[in-house]
């Protein structure tokens, strides 16, 4: 199961990228959202709230991350997370302006998914409660 697609260390690099753009269209928006020294804290606090999500909720033994979850959830919601996490980026992206990237995001997102399926798969058989 390690070497599928959805487990390969190419594909688990590309989400970690997807997890680290999609923390700073957080830091983007809610630059754009704030004014004065609210833009610095929600510059800090938008991307801060969403690791500390993206990290506190796992499903235990998910061999795609440490296998440990501070907060043990189904596989189905961890995918709903994951979606919930890079949709809200894409919106983000897309209402301060940057359409392109936002897309881009998205295109990039779906097609990580597309090679992840085995993983997802997963998800849906594992953690179930």
């Amino acid at each position: 199961m390690i070497f599928d697609k959805g487990f390969h260390p190419m594909n688990l690099m590309v989400r970690f990228l997807l997890e680290i753009t999609a923390l700073f269209s957080f830091g983007y928006w809610g630059w754009h959202n704030g004014e004065g020294w609210t833009r610095y804290l929600y510059l800090g606090l938008f991307p801060l709230v969403g690791a500390i999500i993206w990290g506190t909720f796992a499903v235990p033994d998910d061999p795609s991350r440490s296998g440990r979850a501070p907060v043990p959830v189904p596989g189905w919601m961890r995918l709903i997370l994951e979606l919930g996490i890079f949709g809200l980026a894409c919106w983000g992206l897309f209402v301060t302006g940057v359409k392109i990237c936002s897309l881009v995001l998205l295109l990039l997102v779906v097609i990580h998914y597309s090679f992840s399926l085995d993983r997802i798969k997963w998800l849906f058989r594992s953690g179930k409660k």
